[in-house]
């Protein structure tokens, strides 16, 4: 049985037990939150997780990060290390994006090395095998999706990216309000491109039903796919993306009733004062299922710090009810991510996810603040240093300004104003 289906007959399952005491709540509150359809936990039944993680209503906010190899570097030694580095900042699942070569190999490789869920992006293993093998990238059929479904489930795979969205009503309201940008996800501009050149429906839709059947099978839970996302702040909330958002709202209902754990993949680029409204859109179309998205990035102006822009809209979505941010890095829309570019993307998204944590959750959230609040308070600097998100960081910058030990930071140094107010509150 899936956990959706342990749920749906009152039974808490070890896992479920597990997430509750890791966050702090009571367990059958858990239960009827994943009976509702309003909680996932990502775990394919043959994948062994150390930590595994819940994703939705009453839960911390979770992040992913993006690895694997491209067209242009594909060394699975690289995705391993960047898996690591991901890991010790503490992202709560990884997806694995490879379209270079040796696609399996990468995949099995990480699925084998990971801590926390894994999840892919099917279509592409798709496309890069018939471009290899048949020689057109759209050389693919429904057959050839569902085969590596469940092969990427058998191997272990805890959650599938699935374009069901981009469907011939989908892209006929596309074409009837155009864009600035047009489609921007790969694994969406491939499925559109499909159905233009066979002039036939998306085979994930089509064959939406029995993709249930492989992700039942499994546990392997389906994250809808935000195939029509937009791809720059003048596109967002257009009628393209409200089209496959109320597609994959009705996908939703269907995976439940067949005990299928669901999620939604949410925008893209989003300003700040439409992302409240992404969220409410998303929750009612998509009967409160979990909310991914990517960011949202809130301008489009700042490549090179787009793990800023997108941490900016990633708190707000979060705040508004937002269950799970993808990272962005440094490296958006300019190159492959470096070790580097995944750490800073980490680092800013669990800023991200934390800050709306403390709208959501207030106490519970808090509690980490209030130690380093006391501990800066105390002018302790070896206690904030242990309690910063990033540890080496902190440590690096109090070590480099500082000739001798002191109780104080070199911004203020003998004016520092809790030195002062120490002395006032003492008389």
């Amino acid at each position: 049985m899936t956990q959706l289906e342990y749920a749906k007959k009152n039974i808490i399952t070890a896992l479920m037990r597990k997430i509750s005491q890791a966050e702090k709540i009571n367990p059958q509150t858990l239960l009827k939150n994943i009976k509702s359809g309003k909680v996932v936990i990502p775990n394919n039944r043959l994948h062994k997780i150390s930590r595994p993680c819940g994703i939705g209503k009453g839960l911390s906010t979770k992040i992913n990060a993006n690895i694997g190899t491209s067209t242009d570097k594909a060394d699975i030694g690289l995705e391993l290390q960047k898996l690591s580095v991901a890991q010790e900042y503490k992202a709560d699942t990884i997806m694995d994006l490879s379209v270079g070569e040796n696609i399996a190999a990468t995949r099995i490789a990480i699925l084998k090395k990971s801590l926390v869920p894994v999840g892919t992006v099917p279509i592409y293993e798709v496309a890069v095998k018939a471009q290899s093998q048949r020689g057109g990238l759209l050389n693919f059929s429904g057959r050839d999706i569902l085969e590596a479904l469940s092969q990427q489930a058998k191997e272990g795979v805890d959650f599938f990216t699935v374009h069901c969205g981009v469907t011939r009503k989908s892209l006929a309201m596309l074409k009837k309000h155009k864009r600035l940008m047009g489609i921007v996800s790969r694994g969406g501009a491939i499925m559109a491109s499909w159905i233009i050149k066979h002039q036939k429906e998306n085979p994930f839709y089509e064959y939406f039903d029995k993709i249930l059947d492989i992700a039942y099978e499994y546990d392997v839970t389906l994250s809808l796919g935000d195939g029509m996302r937009p791809g720059s702040v003048l596109d967002a909330t257009d009628p393209a993306q409200i089209s496959e958002l109320k597609i994959l709202g009705e996908l939703s209902k269907r995976a439940r009733a067949k005990n299928v754990q669901v999620m939604i993949e949410g925008p893209g680029h989003v300003p700040l004062d439409q992302i409240k409204k992404n969220i409410l859109l998303q929750k009612k179309y998509c009967w409160q299922a979990p909310f991914y998205v990517l960011g949202p990035l809130v301008t489009d102006v700042a490549p090179g710090y787009d793990h800023i822009t997108s941490a900016i809209g990633g708190a707000l979505a979060a705040s508004f009810g937002a269950d799970y941010l993808c990272y962005v890095t440094p490296a958006e829309h300019l190159r492959h991510p470096s070790l580097e570019d995944v750490k800073e993307g980490v680092i800013a998204s669990r800023i991200a996810a934390h800050a709306a944590d403390i709208v959501k959750y207030k106490g519970r959230a808090l509690e980490w603040d209030k130690k380093i609040s006391r501990a800066r308070q105390a002018r302790n600097f070896e206690q904030q240093i242990a309690l910063a998100i990033d540890p080496v960081k902190a440590k690096l910058y109090r070590r480099s300004s500082l000739p001798h030990e002191s109780d104080a930071c070199t911004m203020c140094g003998e004016y520092c104003s809790m030195k002062l107010m120490e002395g006032c509150l003492r008389e």
